[in-house]
């Protein structure tokens, strides 16, 4: 038996967004009856950021609940590239790229699904079986359910279209996505598909060519999509990345200090959203906690999700070094070497905000000292002509610091 509140819990906490049939996905989930559910990830880079893991923080609750998960990698798909949203083609992969994503990106999924255990996920990659698949066959048993029309009316090739340059290669993706839903029901019995609200068009696209499938063939197999809402800034832009970069789950790739700090740049408008995918605290609690004093509750969901991904020690770490780091002396500050070589001549203060990724090029760090954002070791710098030199290293480092909450230790090595 499953957990019947799952369903509950997805509309309770707004992770539910659109469902090509509601009632029947209720009813799905209120059974008390497994079902297995997938998610199709291409793997276009080698990590992901936290903006990419919406989707698993859902499955983890259907895992948790009690249902079979499966994650799709696109070995294949990845090799077209995803139209959705874009406004040029992306950059095609080859397939040694590919493979080497896929193994990176499968270590970084564990931390939100359990591949062991009694009720296991399981990765499944769709180059196994369009590999082989002719082109032709592939067309008469597929292609011949889509309109052209219908698809180019879709919103997810908008984008491409108003640029003028949509490619029929691109065209193809749909029709594989397509595929992978009905392929993974006859493999594994998957009657369900989630995934972000950008894919709305593709989710569709399977289950409709299931349908006509069964016009077909007699069967009478019913899948179900559905979306969760995406993590957007106000401005419109997908979450998971700041000023400073990309919040990388995989910790060979960000300080914790840098991860929690990314987490505490999130717009006030998303902090809901963001409680409600990477914690269990009830929603009723975090919009209190929210209402009452919006500073608390972001520390308080830095700390969560550094946690959740990182491990407590992280968390706690990460937490001190930002409520403490001057009263330290700051010890604890993200550290950055140069060589006494670079320094010996005079470093002009704006290329060493640049080198620091303090500003991200001189220019800006013009602009910084400028509106008297800078200090070094508690002093602030008034001139963008300032030098730093050996003598400023009395110590061995010196402590930068742009505004009230960016800091970095610059160690002279």
């Amino acid at each position: 038996m499953t957990d019947k509140n799952l369903f509950k819990t997805l509309k309770e906490r707004g992770l539910l967004y659109q469902c090509t049939d509601i009632e029947g996905f209720q009813k799905m989930l209120e059974s008390g009856q497994p079902i297995t559910v997938y998610e199709g990830t291409d793997p276009t880079m080698d990590s992901l950021h936290i903006g990419h893991c919406v989707p698993y923080c859902i499955l983890r609750r259907f895992q948790k609940a009690g249902h079979k998960v499966l994650i799709l990698m696109g070995g294949a798909t990845a090799g077209i590239g995803d139209p959705s949203g874009r406004t040029e083609m992306r950059k095609l992969l080859d397939r040694k790229s590919i493979d080497e994503n896929i193994a990176k990106i499968k270590e970084t999924l564990k931390v939100f699904l359990d591949f062991e255990g009694e009720n296991p996920a399981i990765i499944v990659n769709n180059a196994d079986w369009f590999k082989g698949y002719d082109y032709i066959n592939f067309m008469r048993d597929v292609g011949v359910h889509f309109n052209v029309n219908k698809m180019l009316s879709n919103e997810i090739y908008s984008n491409r279209l108003e640029e003028g340059g949509l490619t029929f290669f691109e065209m193809g993706y749909m029709l594989m996505q397509a595929y992978d839903f009905v392929h993974l029901n006859r493999e594994y019995g998957c009657t369900l598909q989630y995934g972000g609200g950008d894919q709305w068009g593709n989710i569709v696209a399977g289950v409709e060519l299931q349908r006509k499938l069964n016009f077909q063939n007699g069967t009478n197999v019913n899948l179900i999509g559905a979306t969760n809402p995406l993590l957007l800034t106000p401005e419109g832009k997908k979450m998971g990345k700041t000023e400073k970069g990309a919040i990388w789950i995989n910790k060979d790739k960000i300080s914790a200090y840098d991860f929690y700090q990314g987490i505490y740049q999130t717009p006030d408008a998303c902090v809901e959203m963001m409680f409600a995918l990477f914690t269990d605290i009830p929603m009723a609690e975090v919009r209190r906690m929210i209402s009452e004093d919006i500073v608390k509750a972001k520390k308080a969901l830095c700390y969560e999700i550094t946690k959740f991904v990182r491990g407590e020690e992280d968390a706690i770490k990460a937490r001190d070094m930002s409520e403490n780091l001057f009263t330290q002396g700051g010890n604890d500050a993200p550290e950055f070497e140069v060589d006494s070589a670079q320094v010996e001549g005079g470093l002009n203060i704006c290329e060493l905000l640049a080198m620091t990724k303090l500003a991200s090029s001189k220019s800006e760090g013009r602009r910084l000292i400028e509106g008297n954002a800078i200090s070094i070791d508690g002093n602030k710098v008034d001139s963008f002509s300032r030098t730093i030199e050996l003598k400023d290293f009395a110590n061995g480092s010196i402590l930068l610091k742009k505004g009230k909450k960016s800091f970095i230790k610059v160690i002279l090595k």
